[in-house]
């Protein structure tokens, strides 16, 4: 019978693994969105057995990196200066955005593979929440577009900066220039529309 003593050390055992288990992760789908599982295993300095004993599933593995990305992300945005005028928020909160999304582009292209797209936006809560925040502040100074359901522009947003992520893998873009294409594409889009055909 296990003792009281002997538990807790089993315990933290399983969470020093699964932290070198996601940490490993990280990095082999950083470098490769198609990194086997022997090869995170391998980083990890675990067996298979013990790393399909705290994720069953490849996609159980991947979104959990992803989350661990995004929270080492946040940190990063909560830090972004998003007073003032709210369109030149928006510009800082992108740059910033983009930053971490050309970071982690490869780690990003193995989510898009093994999650749907709508559970990649739930685990993006707190860019979401900032985003919406921002966007109905630039609604109240009246800057930002009203026409269109708040939903549908932090769902553009989101697909494009993906998209950048995934032009920038792909060698069609440069990483340099990503981020002003990026805010180049969405600043338009989200000016204020003073009737459904045209803008101000």
């Amino acid at each position: 019978m296990a003792t009281a003593d002997a538990r807790p050390r089993r315990r933290a055992d399983a969470e020093r693994s699964i932290a070198r288990i996601v940490s490993a992760a990280r990095q082999c789908l950083g470098a490769d969105p198609d990194a086997r599982i022997d090869d995170i295993a391998r980083a990890a300095g675990v067996g298979r057995m013990t790393l399909y004993g705290h994720f069953p599933s490849r996609a159980e593995l991947v979104e959990a990196a992803l989350v661990d990305a995004l929270r080492a992300g946040e940190q990063t945005l909560a830090a972004v200066d998003l007073t003032g005028d709210a369109r030149d928020a928006v510009t800082r909160l992108l740059e910033s955005s983009w930053s971490l999304v050309a970071e982690s582009s490869a780690l990003l292209s193995a989510a898009q593979n093994a999650l749907p797209p709508a559970r990649i936006l739930e685990l993006h809560p707190g860019p979401v929440q900032r985003f919406e925040e921002l966007l109905r502040r630039g609604q109240d100074q009246g800057v930002f577009r009203t026409d269109l359901p708040m939903t549908w522009l932090v769902g553009v947003v989101h697909h494009v900066l993906n998209g950048a992520a995934e032009e920038v893998h792909a060698g069609r873009v440069e990483p340099a220039d990503a981020g002003r294409m990026i805010v180049a594409t969405v600043r338009p889009m989200l000016a204020f529309a003073s009737s459904p055909t045209g803008g101000v």
